[in-house]
């Protein structure tokens, strides 16, 4: 057994050898706390935990740290456009961050760290890298000098010359535009804490490379995060910890994103769909199934229909749950996986293929069911319980059961298609003309609680 990761700095897959055998570290880049997560900040949390489970599941012990990022430019923009702190403005949206990651079934890591818990540490980084010549004050900001570090640009195979460094305001004294912050210069009325270099605030960059540093030492074994970090946060990371003096990560992975219209879901394209509000229009479950089971390097192009056939997909998977327990009582996962969805994991954690001995698994079931053949149903629903609980969608696990998140949205799926039915029949009414009977389901529907929106592409309902 041998798991192979494509590695963003190598450009290719290769095979996973842990730093230490049996364990595995990993640091993730978590939120940036500016506002509530979107359904594209959510999948980079549930790809990685997919990946966590799978890490599990084959023995190995994972420490995993994903950050939180409570202070940056964004943050403080939001704080005076809401003329509130800027600690409260990044603690409600933390928090809206961790109910997403609950509602949609991820671990919780072994450690969060907030980068504004950890200034001493990145200052004796930086310290550390003016003494090694990597990095220089100037005009109370701490810069990296770039053309210091031969490697730079190597994740990102770009070419010095033709770099363009995202570059914020205040940043003065730069020797070269291409030297990166650390370290900003205080301004009045921002939030500030004292270094040798002056009052500032830390850099978007550094927070990360001191805080992998102290939770998995100077040397771990898998970075992730979103391509859109890979330059220039993944990069500058690098650039600090390894002029610092740490080997750093061994493993580079990242997740494509989800688009709207072929653009990268972002709240400046004012595109976003709040997790928040699409648990109240999608079980969590469903959302989970359609975040996490295309392939994590695949950009998902959103769309209602995309997100219907998910539903409908995992509706399959649990219909044949639920007539086994109803026929044969409840039935414990299989201590082992099948060898195809191990080998399609191993190999880059290939969750389509691995998808697809579940529905195989769900097909050969039902044969069984139909055959009267309660023994084979039973295996069936032993080894799909393995797989579904990998990738975290097991219905029967009590994660999602009674007293989980997914209470409360968790009929959606069976009203949906409940409605559908009556609504076709009400549509059949009109085609024939019989608007009597077509007026009749819709007023009982809505003596039911649900109101019916007729639209060019289709009656919809919802909650009245």
């Amino acid at each position: 057994m041998t798991i192979r990761l494509y590695d963003t700095s190598a450009r290719q897959i290769r095979d996973f050898t842990p730093l230490t055998p049996g364990c595995v570290s990993i640091y993730l880049c978590g939120a940036t706390v500016q506002a509530a997560p979107h359904i594209g900040h959510i999948r980079s949390g549930l790809n990685f935990d997919i990946m966590r489970r799978w890490f599990e599941y084959r023995g190995y012990d994972v420490t995993f740290v994903r950050n939180v990022t409570d202070i940056d430019d964004k943050i403080i923009k939001k704080s005076a456009e809401q003329g509130r702190p800027w600690w409260s403005v990044g603690y409600e949206n933390e928090v809206a961050f961790n109910t997403a990651y609950d509602a949609l079934g991820c671990l919780r890591p072994t450690y969060e760290p907030r980068a504004t818990g950890h200034i001493p540490e990145m200052t004796e980084m930086m310290r550390g890298l003016i003494e090694r010549g990597h990095a220089y004050a100037a005009d109370g900001n701490v810069y990296f000098d770039v053309k210091s570090f031969p490697d730079y640009l190597r994740l990102s195979n770009q070419e010095l010359d033709n770099l363009l460094q995202p570059s914020g305001e205040g940043e003065t004294g730069k020797r070269d535009p291409r030297d990166f912050a650390m370290w900003k210069a205080a301004k009045e009325g921002e939030p500030s804490w004292e270094t040798p270099w002056g009052r500032g605030r830390p850099g978007w960059h550094l927070e990360c490379s001191a805080m992998a540093h102290k939770y998995l030492g100077a040397a771990f074994d898998i970075h992730g995060g979103g391509i859109d970090l890979i330059f220039p946060h993944h990069e500058n990371e690098i650039a600090q910890a390894k002029a610092f003096g740490d080997a750093f990560a061994r493993y580079w992975t990242h997740n494509a994103w989800v688009t709207m219209s072929g653009e990268k879901m972002s709240k400046s394209l004012g595109n976003s769909l709040l997790v928040s509000e699409m648990v109240k229009r999608w079980r969590p479950i469903v959302l989970r199934y359609y975040l996490g089971t295309p392939h994590y390097r695949s950009m998902i192009e959103y769309s209602e229909d995309a997100l219907r056939e998910a539903e409908s997909a995992f509706a399959r998977i649990e219909g044949f749950i639920q007539r086994v327990v109803e026929k044969a009582g409840p039935v414990e996962p299989a201590p082992d996986v099948p060898p195809a969805f191990a080998e399609a994991m191993d190999d880059d954690l290939g969750v389509p293929q691995a998808l697809a001995i579940v529905h195989t698994t769900v097909r050969q079931g039902n044969s069984a069911l139909t055959a009267d053949d309660k023994e084979a149903a039973v295996a069936r629903l032993a080894e799909l319980r393995a797989m579904l609980g990998v990738l975290g969608l097991d219905p029967l696990d009590e994660r999602w059961s009674v007293g989980g998140t997914d209470r409360g949205e968790d009929l959606h799926g069976v009203v949906d298609s409940l409605v559908r039915l009556v609504l076709e029949q009400r549509q059949a009414a009109r085609s024939r003309k019989d608007y009597a009977t077509a007026d009749a389901i819709r007023d009982q529907l809505q003596q039911s609680g649900l109101a019916i929106e007729d639209t060019p592409s289709g009656p919809r309902w919802s909650l009245s």
